[in-house]
């Protein structure tokens, strides 16, 4: 008897994937029911060889057919105030409570019983579904696996992932890229403070240029109405430097990011960034030699941009009988990978809303789920009919 969506959810929720952990118990049970009702499974294990990507094919060979991808991990839960244990799912109200359940372990347990469905159904075109890990910290779990993947001749067509959108059809996201400006100073005395270069002050200087630039981005450059914020973006994060008070430090470092929507190149606005780093930092080194800011690449990935007439888009419309407008999202996925690995149309659409990830008490509704088993009931028959052609 296959397992209901909630069953398989609350399986998953237990198993406490929170990024950088290792995410094989969860797999092992994936794998313990898919493999029996006839599914061809791959790992992609990291190389020190806890975490690991899955990759399961139910249908004929070759190429063609639907990937269902969804991300393992989830986000930690340290200093949140949850109502009960958030690894353990609890059903009240209309809704499941849990770790991930918005984000991403809902559509992965709705995904994962349509690959059971379907090992039932005489399939015309092939069904995928990839898991990967580590997505949370920069979508660097899945590159291994795609990467692979996408060196071989069968390739899918269409790839839906399943992040949370209420159910409707998202279109794209921005690309990222995280980067680490390391500013380089003399350190000395604080009481002979102006004999020495304060590392700190070459950092401030590169947060304001920061600044600038986001202005100038949000004023004068690109815009796309489709997003909340229609715009490109630099966030600074994070900031390091510093050992004692009376010390002035040699070293800073500072974390910053750019989102970037699909008219803007993050390639150029790197440039303008790296532009302003060396002009803060030439003044001094007539003076300090040493002084310089270096601009290192942390993680990154793509951004999406399907058209509203993407295959995807036009198979999504038909599984959810949605003519209405679509949108895109706020944050990253790993559609972009998808997109621009295996040259793919990509969509995302997937149960419950981002609004309630990251969060205590962290849930997804009844209704959602049931809203995604009926799409990927849809989904399988389209498959088996080979009515439309993926």
């Amino acid at each position: 008897m296959i397992p209901s969506t909630p069953d398989i959810l609350a399986r998953l929720v237990a198993e406490p994937t929170v990024s950088r952990a290792s995410n094989l118990a969860l797999l092992d049970y994936v794998e313990s029911l898919l493999r029996p009702a006839g599914a061809r499974i791959e790992r992609f294990t990291h190389p020190d060889g806890s975490p690991a990507n899955l990759w399961a094919t139910i249908g004929p060979d070759g190429p063609g057919g639907v990937v269902l991808s969804g991300h393992t991990d989830v986000v930690p839960v340290e200093g949140q105030d949850w109502s009960g244990d958030p690894f353990t799912l609890t059903e009240r109200d209309g809704r499941f409570y849990g770790r991930g359940t918005a984000d991403m372990k809902g559509f992965v347990a709705a995904a994962v019983r349509a690959v059971l469905v379907a090992s039932d159904k005489l399939l015309k075109r092939p069904l995928h579904l990839a898991l990967s890990y580590d997505e949370e910290i920069g979508c660097i779990g899945v590159r291994g696996m795609i990467d692979e993947l996408a060196a071989r001749s069968a390739r899918p067509a269409l790839c839906i992932v399943g992040e949370p959108t209420g159910m409707r059809i998202a279109t794209g996201h921005k690309g990222k890229l995280a980067l680490r400006a390391c500013c380089y100073g003399l350190e000395g005395h604080s009481a002979l403070a102006p004999n020495a270069l304060n590392a700190l002050h070459l950092g401030a200087a590169f947060i304001t240029a920061l600044k600038t630039r986001q202005e100038g981005l949000a004023f004068q450059g690109a815009t796309d109405a489709d997003y909340d914020i229609p715009y490109s973006t630099i966030h600074a994060g994070m900031v390091r430097g510093g050992t004692a008070l009376n010390i002035v430090p040699n070293r800073c470092e500072i974390d910053f990011e750019i989102r970037n929507i699909a008219e803007d190149d993050p390639r150029d606005i790197l440039a303008a960034i790296q532009s302003d780093a060396q002009t803060i930092a030439a003044p001094y080194r007539n003076r300090f030699p040493m002084a310089c800011i270096e601009i290192e690449p942390v993680s990154g990935y793509p951004g999406l941009n399907s058209g509203a007439d993407a295959p995807a888009v036009r198979l999504l419309r038909l599984l959810l009988g949605d003519d209405g407008p679509t949108l895109k999202v706020a944050f990253g996925t790993e559609g972009g990978l998808f997109n621009q690995a295996f040259g793919i149309s990509t969509a995302i659409c997937g149960p419950g809303f981002m609004d309630q990830g990251h969060k205590p008490d962290e849930f997804v509704s009844v209704d959602q789920l049931a809203r995604c088993d009926r799409m990927l009931a849809r989904l399988i028959d389209e498959l088996r009919t080979g009515l439309w052609n993926v």
